[in-house]
C-alpha cells in the first residue's frame, strides 16, 4: 500500500511552524529578503542628491539644486506609485512569489547601472530601480500574510518583526554605502590602487547592487518555505470570469510593449527628446489627476452603502494628513540630507564621519523605540487614541522636528556649521511622529476600507508616500534660491495646521462613525 509522502516545510499547518523565533520558517527568508532590498534602496537614497550636487571634479553630477530636486522626486514617488501596477501584475499575470524575484533582479541591474559612471546609465538605472521595487515592495509584503493562517494571533507580531528587518536594512545601508562613497580613507584606498579616488560615488551604488543580490540569494534558497500559492497569479474559478481576466492581462501586456516601443522609437530618432527635469515638474499632473480621479470613484462614483461612505470620508481626511507628514518626514533624503552636507559639522569625538551616516539615525530611533510605542498602545487598552488623534500628534511632533531647523538654519545662516544634535534631535521628534503614524495609518486603512475593496483602499497608502515623497523631493530645488530658515518655516507652518485642522476633526469624526 502506497504511504503519503512527508509535508515539506510549507506544507506544514501555519499554527505548527514556529522555528523562527516562534513564527513560520518563511519569515526568516523574507525578512532578509527584505533587509537586504531596503540596504540597497536607502543605502542608494542616502548618496543621491549628494551625488547629482557634487562637482564633476568631485565625481558628481554638478546639477544644482533646482535641476537635482526634481529628479529626486520624481524618482521617490515612482517607486511607491508603481507598486500599484506592481501588485496587479503580481495578482493577475506571474504571482506573487515571481514578481518578488523578478523585481529584485531588476533593482540589482539598475544599481549596477549607477555604479556605471555614465549619465545615460544614471538615468536608466533610476528608472529600473523605480518598476523592479513597484513589483517587490508591495508583493513581499503580501507574502508576509501569507505565511498566517486568518485565525492566526502571531500575524501582527510578525509584521513587527518584518518591520524590524526592514529598519535593520535601513540603518547599516548608509553606514556602508556612505562610507564607500564620501570616506577620505577609502578615496586613497582607490587612489593608492590605481582608481580615480572620485570614483568612490560608484563604488558606493556597487555596494547597493551585492546587497540586492544576497537578498535575491536568500529569497532563492530559503523560498522552501514560502506557501506555494503565492507561485500562480489569481484566477477567478467560473471560466466565463477566468477568460475575461485573460483579455484584460493579453490587453494590458500588448498595450504597455507597444508603448514602451512607440517611446523607444521616439527617443531614438529624435522626435522626443528626455528632459528628466521637465519630466518631475510635468509629474505633478499625474499625480494631480491620479489621486482626484480615485477619491472622485471612491466618494462619487461608485455605490456605497452611507456607512461605507462615512468610512471613505475619513480615509481621504488620514490621506490629506499623511501625505502632509510623508512631505516632511521624506526631506530626510532630500533638504535634510544637503543641509548635512553643507551646513553641519560632521565630527563627533575628535572624528569626521560622511554626511550620508545621518540617514542611519531615523531607523536606528525606530529599532530602539518601535517596542516602546507599541507597548504604550497596549498599556492604554480602551483608552487607546483614535487614528484621528494619534495622526494629529505624529503631525504636531513633526512640526516640532523642523521648528528646531529653523533654529538649525538660523545658526547656519551666519556662515557657521551647526552641531550634529540638531539633525539627531529633529530626526528623534520625526521618529517619534512615524510611531505615530505610520503602523496606526495601515491598521486603519484595513479598518475603514469596505471589504470588497479593501486591497484598492490600502494603495492610499502609497499613493499618499507617493505625493508626499514627490514634494519632499520638489522641496529641495529651492534650497539655493530660498532662505533655509524660510524653507523650514514654510514646513513646520503646513505641519501645525494640518495639525490643527485635524484636531477640530477629531469629534465630528468620532460622532459621524458612531452614528
Amino acid at each position: 500500500m502506497a504511504t503519503a509522502a512527508p509535508a515539506s516545510p510549507a506544507a506544514e499547518r501555519p499554527a505548527d511552524d514556529t522555528r523562527f523565533f516562534g513564527h513560520p520558517r518563511g519569515l526568516s527568508t523574507l525578512f532578509f529578503t527584505e533587509m537586504w532590498e531596503r540596504f540597497s534602496y536607502y543605502g542608494m537614497r542616502a548618496l543621491l542628491i549628494l551625488f547629482m550636487t557634487a562637482p564633476a571634479a568631485a565625481g558628481g553630477l554638478g546639477f544644482d539644486t533646482a535641476k537635482a530636486g526634481p529628479i529626486y522626486a520624481l524618482y521617490v514617488s515612482s517607486v511607491y506609485l508603481l507598486s500599484l501596477p506592481g501588485g496587479w501584475v503580481a495578482d493577475r499575470v506571474i504571482g506573487l512569489r515571481r514578481a518578488v524575484f523578478v523585481g529584485g533582479v531588476i533593482i540589482m541591474v539598475g544599481h549596477i547601472c549607477l555604479a556605471v559612471p555614465s549619465l545615460t546609465s544614471f538615468y536608466l538605472g533610476l528608472v529600473l530601480i523605480a518598476v523592479g521595487t513597484g513589483l517587490l515592495k508591495p508583493n513581499v509584503s503580501v507574502l508576509v500574510g501569507k505565511l498566517y493562517s486568518p485565525s492566526d494571533v502571531r500575524r501582527d507580531a510578525g509584521y513587527s518583526l518584518y518591520y524590524m528587518g526592514i529598519n535593520t536594512g535601513a540603518f547599516i545601508a548608509p553606514l556602508i554605502t556612505g562610507g564607500l562613497a564620501q570616506s577620505a580613507g577609502f578615496q586613497r584606498a582607490l587612489g593608492s590602487m590605481g582608481f580615480a579616488p572620485e570614483s568612490s560615488w560608484h563604488w558606493g551604488f556597487g555596494a547597493a547592487a551585492v546587497g540586492m543580490f544576497c537578498g535575491l540569494v536568500q529569497y532563492t534558497l530559503g523560498g522552501k518555505h514560502l506557501p506555494e500559492e503565492g507561485l500562480r497569479p489569481v484566477r477567478p474559478s467560473e471560466p466565463a470570469a477566468a477568460a475575461r481576466v485573460d483579455r484584460q492581462v493579453r490587453l494590458v501586456g500588448w498595450g504597455t510593449l507597444a508603448a514602451v516601443v512607440l517611446g523607444v522609437a521616439l527617443v531614438g530618432s529624435g522626435v522626443v527628446t528626455l528632459d528628466p527635469e521637465a519630466i518631475s515638474r510635468s509629474f505633478k499632473w499625474v499625480l494631480i489627476a491620479v489621486t482626484l480621479g480615485f477619491f472622485a470613484w471612491l466618494l462619487l462614483i461608485a455605490k456605497w452603502t452611507p456607512e461605507e461612505r462615512k468610512r471613505l470620508v475619513v480615509v481621504a481626511v488620514l490621506f490629506v494628513a499623511a501625505t502632509v507628514f510623508w512631505m516632511a518626514y521624506e526631506q530626510a533624503g532630500s533638504t535634510l540630507n544637503l543641509f548635512a552636507q553643507r551646513n553641519t559639522e560632521n565630527v563627533v569625538l575628535g572624528q569626521s564621519f560622511p554626511a550620508s551616516w545621518y540617514q542611519s539615525l531615523p531607523p536606528l530611533f525606530v529599532i530602539i523605540f518601535a517596542a516602546v510605542f507599541a507597548a504604550l498602545w497596549l498599556r492604554l487598552g480602551a483608552r487607546n487614541p483614535s487614528s484621528t488623534v494619534k495622526f494629529t500628534a505624529a503631525l504636531t511632533l513633526l512640526g516640532l522636528a523642523f521648528a528646531i531647523m529653523i533654529g538649525a538654519a538660523s545658526v547656519a545662516a551666519t556662515g557657521v556649521r551647526v552641531s550634529p544634535l540638531w539633525l539627531a534631535a529633529s530626526y528623534l521628534l520625526q521618529v517619534c511622529g512615524e510611531l505615530c503614524l505610520s503602523p496606526v495609518g495601515l491598521s486603519a486603512m484595513s479598518t475603514l476600507a469596505p471589504a470588497r475593496i479593501s486591497g484598492l483602499v490600502m494603495g492610499v497608502w502609497f499613493l499618499a508616500l507617493g505625493v508626499g515623497s514627490y514634494l519632499a523631493g520638489m522641496a529641495a530645488s529651492v534650497y539655493e534660491t530660498m532662505p533655509l530658515p524660510t524653507l523650514f518655516t514654510l514646513v513646520t507652518a503646513t505641519a501645525f495646521a494640518a495639525a490643527l485642522v485635524l484636531a477640530l476633526l477629531i469629534r465630528p469624526i468620532r460622532r459621524m462613525l458612531e452614528r
